[in-house]
């Protein structure tokens, strides 16, 4: 995917230099939550087995494994506004951004790459049709356990 057709109010809030790579969600949904609670209901506190394989085994993210204020699923929290949140990680060979924002009865993912070696260009094209695919399932499943917190008492 190309960087042409996201806003660039949304380009703006990566960190990246270069973007090789770009790509955003949305989700319309009822569900309140800050940008925080909602990375968090996205992905967790720590990587699950899944996303370490995917995150550290094939794109070969440093993350950290322990729960942290600072992290989610293993992500730093590089920076905030009031209706966003960045997670950064980076290996030898890309760098990453994931945004989630949530504002207006809305929830998004962005995901920013920059092929920081040629291996990048090699390994992240086939993997981004999987990603692709699963985004969408992961903003449902996000906001389904976003609701049933606003359920509880």
């Amino acid at each position: 995917m190309g960087t042409d057709n996201i806003p660039e109010s949304i380009r703006a809030l990566s960190s990246l230099s270069r973007i090789d790579y770009v790509d955003h969600f949305t989700l319309s949904t009822g569900a309140d939550a800050t940008p925080e609670q909602w990375a968090r209901a996205m992905f967790g506190d720590v990587p699950s087995a899944a996303e370490q394989l995917i995150w550290r085994g094939l794109l070969g993210f440093r993350l950290s494994l322990g729960r942290s204020p600072d992290t989610v699923a293993g992500w730093h929290i590089a920076e905030r506004g009031e209706d966003w949140i960045r997670l950064e990680a980076t290996s030898w060979f890309l760098t990453g951004n994931l945004l989630v924002q949530a504002t207006d009865g809305r929830v998004s993912l962005g995901t920013f790459l920059r092929y920081d070696r040629r291996l990048g260009h090699s390994v992240w094209p086939p993997l981004s049709a999987v990603h692709r695919l699963l985004v969408p399932g992961l903003l449902r499943d996000a906001a389904a356990k976003i609701g049933d917190r606003e359920l509880r008492p």
